[in-house]
């Protein structure tokens, strides 16, 4: 085996960052570990030295998705639109995070990051909340992906030409200002909805 092709070369760094970027290419469904190998030019059974399932990728992706949420000084609303944030920046984001942290896999930085801000904003039970809220933020990106995706194929009924993401940041700021409660609400500044 030459050395271009030795699966050595390779470490859980380089097939997460792998994995990623197919996700990004080809979507949650077509993840596969055969073809995360294939581009990797090794065996599917090479990536299990460095992830012993799929699921424990798949929860080391979700990781990497959430990574670039902020961990303070951030309000409740402004948390919880980088966690949404987050989740659109990758083809089937939400899908993949709602699928692990509803398996428990991984870690939870977003539900962290969310009980922070609402302790810091003073509201009442904030562990709860962060992770009423968490609930809302998946559901909503998830719902906004599959629009997002129907739409770019042609898919969604009625064929009218509105935007079919219109109207729904106003509906998550409502929602998630409701399940932060007054105090957050109002220490939250308002966004700009042009």
């Amino acid at each position: 085996m030459s050395p271009e092709h030795n699966p050595a070369r390779h470490d859980r760094e380089s097939v997460a960052r792998t994995a990623l970027a197919l996700l990004d290419e080809v979507g949650l469904a077509d993840l596969s570990m055969r073809r995360i190998a294939s581009r990797l030019d090794v065996q599917p059974s090479a990536l299990y030295w460095h992830f012993s399932s799929k699921q424990e990728l798949l929860a080391e992706l979700t990781d990497r998705i959430t990574a670039v949420i902020p961990g303070h000084g951030a309000g409740v609303l402004a948390t919880a639109r980088s966690i949404r944030d987050a989740l659109f920046a990758h083809r089937d984001g939400a899908e993949l995070v709602l699928s692990t942290y509803a398996l428990r896999l991984g870690s939870s930085p977003a539900q962290s990051a969310l009980a922070t801000a609402l302790e810091r904003e003073g509201a009442a039970d904030p562990e709860e909340r962060a992770v009423a809220i968490l609930h809302f933020v998946l559901g909503h990106a998830t719902l906004v992906q599959q629009r997002m995706h129907a739409d770019s194929h042609g898919a969604l009924l009625g064929g009218d030409q509105t935007d079919v993401t219109a109207g729904l940041d106003r509906i998550f700021d409502l929602g998630v200002t409701s399940l932060a409660g007054e105090i957050s609400a109002a220490a939250t500044p308002p966004r700009d909805r042009a």
